[in-house]
């Protein structure tokens, strides 16, 4: 992981308990300490996210739960 990611990490964990209220089940966008945005599917927070990054950027794009989920993959 890198440090950028690291950053919008702290970014979305320190926003989750408010946007819970608000934005429950969006996508939240994430440019290093930038909130970009919330989209209701992933192609749209997707697409704003790599507008304003760009190639060879990180950016998080993640959508808002309570607790993350967890995927089995077998």
């Amino acid at each position: 992981m890198t440090k950028s990611l690291q950053e919008e990490l702290q970014v979305f964990e320190r926003h989750r308990s408010e946007w819970l209220r608000f934005h429950r089940g969006e996508f939240v966008a994430i440019v290093g300490m930038r909130i970009i945005g919330f989209y209701p599917d992933f192609e749209s927070g997707f697409k704003a996210g790599f507008s304003v990054a760009g190639l060879g950027r990180d950016f998080l794009l993640k959508q808002i739960w309570a607790e993350d989920p967890v995927y089995l993959v077998c």
